[in-house]
């Protein structure tokens, strides 16, 4: 007999009253939290402290991992070019550094806003195509951002943008790279921040209308669904996430340029949202840990870890094509009221 531990969590976690959840998300909160202390453990990774692992790749491609969820995930809009918004979030902490005296916290809202704007732009404009002619536009926009980028030279053309501030000290937290700590706490809360912000549009109007849109666009707007807002809405969600893992990442290294913002980082945040299972917030966190952490992990196997990354992900769509944790399928209603077989 075989046991679905998916299915058993989700049953113990809906039978649980109110503080046994608040005390279940407590404890797995501050065993994240804890992650940093077990340095030197069998989490440690050849070449990088394990400290600064939990910040880049795993802490950033999460965030933007739960961002791009909103768009391909939940709205079923194929984004190919979402590496944009963390350019923009990325470029503007750096120009603002140059040229003014604000610091990382005053710059975050800026860097958000201007994604936000970004995702307008390029949403307002190509929204009203869909499949792989959005995935197209969508992949020339994110190309648009990096060439455009590599041949100014107002923004370090192919040089980048270097000696890029850390954040200030803040709550007694120092912020430099002897305490990356500090910098995965940051993007820890943003996580978390992400999460209740989607959990709580989901039972709502954009949740129900992303879902509409995602299952069967014509029909939603039969039924009344302006699916040309919420298209829009779910764009400038993920561009603002993407923004803030952009200005973020670009104060904990110092140092941006062109070739860090490729189409590769779309397709790999892709990769984690299809791997961990679209739609699914807890299956879009896991896959991304798994994924940007294992090729760290077999670093010291050089570039065929690039091979067996690839292999896993075969594997595991042929498997599970659904992904890790795919979203719960709501079983259909006959007319007579009856679960239909």
């Amino acid at each position: 007999m075989s046991i679905n531990l998916r299915d058993s969590g989700a049953t113990l976690w809906a039978n649980a009253n109110k503080w046994q959840r608040y005390l279940i998300a407590g404890a797995v909160i501050l065993a994240v939290f804890a992650l940093p202390l077990l340095e030197g453990t069998f989490l440690n990774t050849p070449s990088t402290p394990f400290e600064m692992v939990l910040f880049y790749p795993i802490g950033v491609y999460v965030l933007m991992a739960l961002g791009l969820n909103v768009v391909v995930g939940k709205s079923g809009l194929l984004d190919l070019g979402y590496v944009a918004f963390y350019a923009v979030g990325a470029y503007t902490a750096g120009i603002l550094s140059m040229h003014t005296k604000l610091n990382t916290w005053e710059i975050l809202p800026i860097g958000i806003a201007l994604a936000m704007l970004s995702g307008l732009v390029l949403g307002a404009a190509v929204l009203r195509l869909r499949g792989d002619y959005l995935a197209i536009v969508t992949l020339g926009f994110g190309e648009i951002i990096r060439i455009t980028a590599l041949n100014t030279s107002a923004v370090g053309g192919a040089n980048g943008i270097t000696n890029i501030p850390n954040p200030p000290t803040t709550f007694g937290l120092k912020f430099d790279l002897d305490h990356p700590r500090s910098f995965y706490w940051i993007v820890l809360i943003l996580i978390i921040l992400t999460i209740l912000v989607i959990r709580g549009l989901s039972v709502r109007r954009p949740g129900r209308a992303w879902e509409s849109i995602r299952q069967d666009e014509d029909v939603a707007e039969l039924m009344g669904v302006n699916t040309y807002k919420y298209k829009l809405w779910a764009f400038i969600f993920g561009a603002s996430v993407g923004g803030a893992a952009g200005v973020l990442f670009a104060s904990k290294a110092m140092f941006i340029a062109p070739n860090i913002f490729s189409y590769n980082v779309s397709i790999l945040i892709l990769a984690f949202v299809v791997f961990g299972g679209m739609g699914n917030i807890w299956g879009v966190v896991v896959g991304a840990v798994l994924l940007s952490y294992i090729p760290e992990k077999i670093r010291f196997i050089s570039d065929a870890r690039m091979l067996i990354f690839g292999l896993v992900l075969i594997i595991m769509m042929n498997l599970r094509p659904d992904g890790l944790l795919p979203r719960k399928k709501r079983e259909k209603i006959g007319v007579a009221g009856e679960k239909s077989k």
